[in-house]
């Protein structure tokens, strides 16, 4: 099917929509209201996670369609299979279907709260400076992701109005995402030349090594305080303990091996939000 056929168009958005990671987004901020307020906060105020995670697939949808605008002359080698590439849609249309979500997830977010509003307003203006400025721009365009992962949290606190987790958790994954980031960076510093000036290029490979490890401790540092401020109950400690303990191993053993530290940086994000769901379930 070409762009003039309204078939093509249709299966065109669907596919700048990227419907399995919208999927996991709406998933996220469910959890994240869960983890928040518990399966029963949550069942009171089922509307507004509802609404919350509406506003997560519409976010997460203009801002996949707003990468593939702005890496379309990429895609034609790297993904040529996305719709751009295969012409099922023009950029003018995916920069205006882009457009058509954030705003349609602007006014959603207003029925949530005035937290709800405020954070998406904050994700897109983000979202735009990382696409159209930040991305190729070193540590601001891993603080962009980071604020971005964190986000889904405050979405779910949003909705069951539980801001005080939510904002502790939100700061755990930002310095969880920026060390995984900076690794993922130092791994990809060969194929990056010429296309970006990343973090390591900038400051060295052992530098931006240092200040991931930094952010991995600085997680494990702030990890306790859901517990200790009685946000969480008991069964949180020994799961986030097995967390704090990958977190520590991925700080030590990136440096040899910033692919096998990537992959233990998402094995210990996994595992840490395993242990906010299970601390704020039972």
């Amino acid at each position: 099917m070409q762009e003039g056929s309204s078939g093509g168009r249709i299966a065109g958005y669907f596919g700048l929509l990227r419907v399995g990671n919208c999927a996991m987004a709406a998933f996220g901020a469910l959890l994240a209201a869960i983890i928040c307020a518990g399966l029963d906060g949550t069942a009171d105020s089922w509307l507004d996670v509802i609404l919350s995670m509406i506003v997560v697939v519409m976010f997460t949808g203009a801002g996949n369609s707003l990468n593939d605008y702005f890496d379309r002359e990429i895609d034609k080698t790297a993904h040529p299979e996305r719709p751009l590439p295969k012409g099922l849609v023009t950029p003018r249309q995916v920069l205006t279907f882009a457009v058509v979500l954030f705003v349609f997830a602007q006014i959603v977010s207003a029925f949530v709260s005035v937290w709800s509003f405020g954070i998406v307003a904050a994700s897109i203006a983000v979202m735009v400076a990382y696409e159209k400025l930040l991305k190729a721009q070193g540590l601001l365009g891993n603080m962009s992701i980071g604020w971005l992962t964190g986000a889904l949290f405050l979405f779910g606190g949003a909705a069951v109005d539980k801001m005080e987790l939510a904002w502790i958790l939100a700061l755990l994954a930002f310095l969880a995402t920026i060390g995984r980031e900076i690794i993922k960076d130092v791994q990809d510093i060969e194929g990056d030349r010429g296309s970006r000036n990343t973090f390591p290029m900038r400051v060295g490979v052992k530098k931006a090594g240092a200040l991931a490890s930094a952010a991995f401790i600085g997680a494990v540092a702030l990890s306790p305080l859901p517990y200790l401020w009685d946000m969480l109950s008991e069964w949180y400690v020994p799961a986030v303990a097995v967390a704090d303990g990958i977190f520590i191993y991925c700080a030590l053993i990136h440096f040899g091996n910033p692919e096998r530290g990537q992959k233990i940086a998402k094995l210990a994000m996994f595992v840490a939000l395993m242990a906010f769901l299970l601390g704020g379930v039972l």
